[in-house]
């Protein structure tokens, strides 16, 4: 919600030098709430619109809660008069960012798309527009914050960088001491090396109050998903599907897979793949995005054998 911070962020990301805070117009919707929580920050610049999360668990559903929400930002936008009018209503371009720092490996940037939750469709569509995209998309990109990822991004905005160095003490500190000392110690060592320090001391008690909401939240929603992973493996097992219940249901129910499916194996083999090659470094963009595009299961098993056996990035990126 301070302007100057969320330029210096909005400039990082897209390579600009705007200087002028008052450029920023923050339309983040207050008081509504989606799937169980809000938008973290909503904006338009220049004529377009972003949308920015935070998240340390990674949603596959983020499409489909930004769909939500964009929708709700232009309905409040356009009014009946204007909706009915002759004359077209131009709209503010939207982007979507997940800003991730969560510690299940996760390449640097990944790109979920709304389609890839649409249920595989049977018989034939005689209305359909085009045969090679869907006739609604949202694209969200994932930007990965951890430590040795995006790390030009993190330099470009030194508030970005300074959350990263918090978050990773706070869990440093949380393996030794109870919750809350580890919160304190966080807070203090960022202060005394000058990262994020203004802002720390101003709101120490409201980081302190939400960095322990947040944490806890995590590890539940961790449990969670080891909970539904071991349902999906028992379900996949009783179905029958050998192959779909070792690749397929990995994910389980959080990734919205039914069991032994091809799209549940497809995903599976994909995010086998992605979990290998992040062991070997920052995956490049169009590298993970020619695997996440990838139909052919024939392939995906290829490069997910030829991934477990490189020593680097570059050798599976030359053999891929």
């Amino acid at each position: 919600s301070e302007k100057e911070r969320l330029l210096s962020l909005y400039n990082a990301l897209n390579g600009t030098e705007y200087t002028d805070p008052d450029e920023l117009e923050i339309n983040t919707l207050e008081n509504a709430i989606y799937l169980g929580r809000k938008n973290d920050i909503s904006f338009i610049i220049q004529n377009q619109m972003y949308l920015y999360e935070h998240q340390s668990t990674l949603n596959p559903n983020m499409p489909l809660r930004n769909l939500f929400y964009v929708a709700s930002l232009y309905t409040r936008m356009v009014d009946d008069e204007k909706l009915l009018s002759r004359k077209a209503f131009r709209l503010p371009k939207p982007y979507f960012v997940v800003f991730y720092n969560g510690t299940d490996k996760q390449p640097e940037r990944l790109l979920l798309k709304l389609s890839e939750l649409y249920e595989p469709g049977s018989g034939e569509n005689r209305i359909r527009i085009t045969d090679e995209q869907p006739e609604l998309e949202l694209k969200t990109l994932v930007i990965n914050i951890n430590r040795g990822y995006n790390e030009e991004l993190k330099q470009s905005c030194r508030d970005l960088y300074g959350y990263m160095v918090y978050v990773d003490k706070v869990r440093e500190y949380a393996k030794r001491y109870p919750l809350e000392t580890a919160v304190e110690m966080a807070i203090n060592y960022c202060i005394e090396h000058d990262i994020l320090s203004d802002f720390l001391r101003k709101r120490r008690a409201e980081v302190m109050s939400m960095s322990i909401f947040e944490y806890n939240q995590e590890a539940h929603l961790r449990q969670v998903a080891e909970e539904n992973r071991a349902d999906g493996w028992e379900e996949g097992r009783k179905t029958g599907h050998r192959e779909g219940k070792i690749e397929g249901h990995r994910e389980g129910k959080i990734e919205g897979h039914r069991e032994g499916k091809r799209e549940g194996l497809r995903e599976g083999k994909i995010s086998g793949i992605i979990e290998l090659l992040a062991e070997l470094g920052p995956i490049p963009e169009d590298v993970s995005l020619r695997i996440q595009s990838e139909e052919d299961l024939t392939v995906l098993s290829g490069w997910n054998k030829l991934a477990a056996k490189s020593d680097s990035m570059e050798e599976f990126i030359r053999r891929m």
